[in-house]
This record gives C-alpha cells, structure tokens and sequence, in this order.
C-alpha cells in the first residue's frame, strides 16, 4: 500500500510534498495509517486531536494513545478538549453535528494561526460509499451522489481510493496499534447500520461492488461538471439583473424550458430552498406570490422572480430636531438645508415650506394604511396604490422610508413629495432637504 499511496500522491497531490500538513488523528485505524504513511513519505506533518469528552476514560485514553504515537513518531501534536453535550444543546443540534462543527473550526483555526496549507482526513472508499447511500436513502440531486470531493479547499482527503480491507490489511502487516471507538459498533446510527447491516450484503452479491461504485462515482462527477456548465449558459440568459440586495430572473427563460423544474433546483438549491413543486408554481402565480428558505426568499413579481438575502432589519423610526442638519439613517444621510429658491429638481431631494413643519419629524418605514397627497396630483392616494402604480416590487416596498410631520407624510423618500408640504407664493422659509 505504501508504494500505492506514493504513487497517488505523486500523480495527484504533488502540491503536499512543499506544503505544511495537519492531519487530523482519532487513534482510529484510518488516521493512524494515514500518519505512518505520510511519515513515511517524508511530509512536513503534525498532529491534531480533538477530545470530545462523549465517551468517559475511553475519551481520555484516546488523547493519551494520540500523544504516544507522536511521541514515538516525533511529531507535533495539538490537543482541544470539548464538552460537546453542552454545545449540541446550546445551539440545537445533534451530537454528531455539534462534533462536527467544533472539529473543522478547530482545525480552521489552527491552519490560519500556525501557517498550516492544509488538513488531511483519513476519509477512503467506504466511507464514500456510505455517505453515497446516506444521500441516496434522504433524497439528493446530484451533487449528493458524486461522494466526498478529494479536495475541498484545505481539506485534503489522500485516502479516499483506499478501501477499509485494505487500509486494515496494511496496519495488520506492520504490526501497527490502533484505538477503537466502541460507539462505531452501535447500529442506532444511520452510518453504522449501513456499515454493518447493508454494505456487506451488498458486497456479498457482487464482491466487485466498491470498485464499481468508484468507476460510477468518475462518471457521476463528469456528469456533474456537463449540468453546470449548461446551467452556467442558462443563467447568462435567465439572470437580467444583480445588484447587493436581490437578483432578477426571467420567468420566460425558465418556461422556454421543456423542463424547467431541473434548472430551477440547480439555479436556487445553494440558497437553502427545498419546496421544488412550490417554486416550479411560481412560474405561473400571481404577482407578490413568495418562497422562503431559512435565509432566503424567492418572489414572483410580473415577468421575474427575485432572489434576495430575508431582512431581519427592524429599524425604529428615527427622529429628527429643528436644530438637525445632518442625519445618518439605515438607507444614506439626510441634509436640512436653508435654501432661497428651488434651484434643482431631482428624486432625492425635496424642498418643502419650512413654517408647515412640525417638529421633531420622524423618519420610519411606511406601513399598510399609510394615505399621503403626492406632488402635481389632486387629492389623497393610499401608498400601497401608489405602488402598485409605480409597479415596485415586493422588496421595494420593504425599502421605503417616509419622513413624517406629526403624523402626516412629507416625503416617500426619493419617490414623492406630499403635496401639503410644497412650496408655494406665500412661502417665507423654503427648506431643502436632501439625500
């Protein structure tokens, strides 16, 4: 195997022989073969070792088979110690998510404090073909069948043509020592019971299972690389517009598809959507119509869907003095300005008559109900009516600010002035105000 590995290191992973390595070590079989054969190789190594603290003495005696094996291998070795329980609960999760977490911002962290270029894992064969089947028996598209990427930005996996046999097969022959973590014998976990209950039927029936699964795995991930780069050609044409608050998509580039379904998983899966039948309906849904992911939201409105980051910004209104000239606010700055005359007309500024104010003014958000007098119009109009006139969007009219004279409107700030604001003949003070 050790012939095996260097040659695949060789072809494969050239980079790690000039780079500054982190192996991250269990005392399982899997990572102490990996530190001995990276050893071998002659790799600028260290160890890394995180303590759970899930499994009583077993847990510390994992710690201390960790130290021995560095001791003996004269390696640098970092240990962190984590009550795992407490952080599950904290934040909701499960035990092996919380275990998860903890490990690669641990090992994120040591990478960028001591200059390491990258963290190997002993992840191989049979690893990849339980987290294959996990995908499978959940329900994936393809990006869950294409297995555990080889690299994934630091996280480098060099074990991952090597089945467990013969990983096993290697430790036995050098006489190597290993720990054993007795909760891998429970089948109470979806992994450990594919492990022991399914995978070896399946390679019972067919002992060439494991690499056929690797050759289909090669094929999967061509077929992979094919979707994205039409889904990339189709997003040129969908994507109309982007800016940093949401981006538009042409409902007739997704209904020109004879299935669009497809295009629509891989266009929005990244954003955290799962309601692919209520997405698909979108095309055809009123305007205003909304998807929501935990952190995103898809809207219909017309002929586009929009795509934006859900706002959890709550902003208080804001109030103003008569002694105020400059006012910072969530959307920009607001200027109060004496001025002699109108001299410019533009959306972002208004000019108003100073003696029909009624101070503080208070600048907020607009809210259903709202009624004002727009500027160059006879009579009251309801803001949400004059937002369906200007055809704003949704999102836009999450974004609109009023600037209020005790309790009656001024300025839809840069779309309208209020009509009872205006400047007129009579007027003594003319007040600019500016954005």
């Amino acid at each position: 195997m050790l012939e095996q590995f260097k040659d695949h290191i060789k072809k494969d992973f050239s980079f790690l022989k000039k780079s500054k390595l982190l192996i991250a070590i269990s005392g399982g079989m899997d990572s102490v073969v990996l530190t001995h054969l990276c050893h071998q190789l002659k790799l600028n190594i260290a160890l890394a070792h995180c303590n759970f603290n899930l499994r009583g003495h077993e847990s510390d005696d994992d710690e201390t088979f960790v130290l021995d094996v560095a001791e003996d291998l004269e390696l640098e070795v970092f240990i962190e110690s984590f009550d795992t329980e407490t952080f599950a609960k904290d934040n909701k999760i499960s035990i092996q998510m919380a275990a998860r977490e903890l490990r690669y911002n641990w090992f994120d962290e040591l990478a960028n404090q001591l200059k390491f270029d990258y963290i190997l894992t002993a992840h191989h064969a049979d690893d990849n073909l339980e987290t294959f089947l996990i995908n499978l028996s959940r329900g994936t598209g393809l990006e869950g069948l294409t297995g555990i990427p080889a690299i994934n930005e630091k996280l480098i996996r060099p074990l991952l043509p090597f089945s467990r046999e013969s990983i096993e097969t290697y430790a036995n022959t050098k006489k190597m020592k290993w720990r054993e973590d007795s909760s891998n014998a429970s089948t109470k976990y979806l992994r450990n019971k594919l492990r022991h209950d399914v995978i070896p039927v399946l390679k019972e029936v067919n002992p060439q299972w494991l690499q056929n699964f690797q050759n289909t795995l090669k094929h999967l991930n061509g077929s992979s690389h094919i979707v994205a780069e039409n889904v990339d050609i189709f997003l040129n044409k969908a994507i109309e517009s982007m800016d940093n608050n949401e981006v538009k998509f042409k409902i007739s580039a997704f209904k020109k598809l004879a299935y669009p379904k497809p295009y629509l998983y891989e266009t929005f899966k990244e954003f955290g959507f799962t309601q692919w039948e209520d997405i698909l309906n979108l095309l055809d849904a009123e305007t205003g119509k909304q998807v929501f992911s935990a952190t995103y939201r898809l809207v219909k409105n017309r002929a586009h869907l929009l795509l934006s980051e859900i706002n959890s910004d709550k902003s208080e209104p804001i109030s103003i003095s008569e002694k105020d000239n400059k006012v910072e606010t969530p959307f920009g700055i607001l200027f109060f300005d004496e001025a002699d005359a109108i001299t410019e007309k533009r959306n972002n500024l208004i000019y108003v008559d100073k003696e029909k104010l009624q101070y503080p003014l208070i600048l907020r958000k607009w809210e259903e109900g709202d009624v004002f007098y727009p500027l160059g119009m006879k009579g009251k109009k309801k803001l949400s009516k004059y937002f369906k006139d200007e055809k704003l969007s949704l999102l836009d009219k999450e974004k609109v600010w009023l600037l209020c004279s005790n309790n009656e409107i001024v300025w839809v700030i840069n779309k309208r002035a209020d009509n009872r604001f205006k400047v007129t003949e009579n007027t003594k003070q003319i007040l600019k105000i500016k954005l």
